[in-house]
């Protein structure tokens, strides 16, 4: 059984920043901590970032520049530093994890950025 938990999310101003965290847990060996999604009201889940196979970081169009992914795997712990944060950013963020062939998400993490 995996279970992954976000969590750093939280109200903040434009222009501020924030570090979200996504531990994994539970009778797990070799987990793919994958990447980070985010779902605003009314719209569809949303690519933020994640890693290939072969571990490079891919950025979604929106956060390029600002955001940065990156995980401790001895921790299987996964982070997103968000720097330079809009109001369009507010939206739950998501974890997501491959392990035995199959994706698990976390339960999400609520990040309102106010103007």
């Amino acid at each position: 059984q995996v279970q992954l938990v976000e969590s750093g999310g939280g109200l903040v101003q434009a222009g501020g920043s924030l570090r979200l965290s996504c531990a994994a847990s539970g009778s797990i060996s070799n987990i793919f901590l994958r990447g980070w999604y985010r779902q605003a009201p009314g719209k569809q889940r949303e690519l933020v970032a994640l890693y290939t196979s072969s571990g490079i970081a891919i950025y979604g169009d929106a956060v390029k520049g600002r955001f940065a992914i990156s995980r401790d795997n001895a921790k299987n712990t996964m982070y997103l530093q968000m720097n330079s944060l809009k109001p369009e950013d507010t939206a739950v963020y998501y974890c997501k994890a491959l392990w035995t062939a199959r994706d698990y998400w976390g339960q999400g993490t609520q990040v309102t950025v106010s103007s």
